[in-house]
């Protein structure tokens, strides 16, 4: 496939699923619970973490992780008292239970009120067209207090190898246009450009036939290569095309 046909074709699956239809069976559908601006970042940051495994059970853990937060996220993260935090226990997604939750409740709190908020760390360390800098910097200071060592494994660190799918899933859902109602656009100081297509075993498998990828691991390197060949497609929103890997990987089987 020419490089014209293969930017058709995806632009073409792009419209197909950059659309309101896409929420019902995505956890992005949690944030969008929300109206008010740290709500949204929090709940999404909150679902893109537990966002592994069968779809289903993301969505309905992520809901009841929102009705545990009174389903106001920024306020619980502010003001919550050891009381809440206790009863926030036997909350588990997988491998994340509520010893993580708790330490993610003072995370949050920490960078609210001494770094400005998530928008903020985040954006300040990005370079020109890469945010991985930027995640593993942020991982280091969403861990500067006393924490469980355990709990670090749930924020991965692109300088250490990793494709951080899922905060490059988070940054897509904060930071593209909302023009859609999928997206949310709510981050005005990181640009499209900068960010990185989240890369997951569909995302792979599908950039892999299409000859986007020739790595065979899903990682750092890998998502440096596909970034490589999306900003081909389109230097100033590469990461959209996300929709039409994903959607032809989860719902076409291609």
């Amino acid at each position: 496939m020419k490089k014209t046909e293969l930017k058709a074709f995806l632009d073409e699956k792009v419209v197909q699923y950059n659309h309101p239809s896409f929420l019902e069976t995505d956890p992005i559908q949690i944030p969008h619970l929300f109206t008010k601006k740290e709500d949204i970042e929090i709940s999404g940051f909150l679902t893109a973490t537990i966002a592994w495994g069968n779809r289903k059970s993301i969505i309905n853990n992520a809901k009841r992780l929102m009705q545990l937060l009174d389903n106001a996220p920024h306020d619980f993260v502010m003001n919550h008292t050891k009381t809440d935090l206790d009863d926030l226990s036997g909350f588990v997604h997988r491998t994340f239970n509520t010893e993580d939750l708790k330490y993610f409740i003072h995370g949050l709190n920490n960078i609210y009120k001494n770094y400005d908020g998530l928008e903020q760390v985040f954006s300040e360390n990005a370079e020109k067209n890469s945010m991985q800098s930027a995640i593993s910097k942020f991982k280091k200071v969403f861990f500067e207090l006393p924490h469980p060592t355990r709990t670090t494994k749930h924020i991965s660190d692109p300088l250490k190898g990793s494709a951080a799918k899922r905060i490059n899933m988070y940054l897509r859902w904060m930071v593209r246009d909302a023009g859609t109602n999928v997206d949310f656009g709510i981050w005005k100081h990181i640009k499209p450009s900068q960010l990185s297509c989240p890369l997951d075993v569909h995302s792979g498998n599908v950039a892999r036939k299409l000859k986007l990828l020739r790595r065979k691991q899903n990682d750092a390197k890998a998502l440096t290569e596909l970034d490589k060949n999306l900003r081909k497609l389109d230097p100033l929103d590469p990461v959209k095309y996300d929709f039409a890997l994903f959607g032809l990987g989860v719902f076409e089987k291609f």
